[in-house]
């Protein structure tokens, strides 16, 4: 599937698959992702509203610039840190 915008409304894609798709500028509202796992995923100028983050794990990371409640996260890292 190229170029083709898509609405998908009142739908589940519980336990789908993706690899190598491009998501690009897409929209989420009221959208269930707990428990799914990411890998190699670029959310480079993502922004998240309303979001529950609780128990959320991330790792290797790159966290360059990212902002929690305004707050750069490299501060609150090196804050803790020290």
């Amino acid at each position: 599937m190229t170029n083709n915008s898509s609405k998908f409304e009142s739908t589940s894609l519980a336990e789908a698959s993706f690899k190598d798709v491009n998501l690009k500028l897409a929209n989420f509202t009221d959208v269930n992702l707990s428990g799914s796992s990411f890998s190699d995923v670029s959310l480079a100028g993502a922004t998240f509203h309303n979001v529950d983050l609780s128990n959320v794990v991330i790792t290797d990371a790159n966290l360059d610039g990212m902002l929690i409640n305004g707050i750069l996260v490299s501060e609150l890292l090196r804050v803790y840190g020290a």
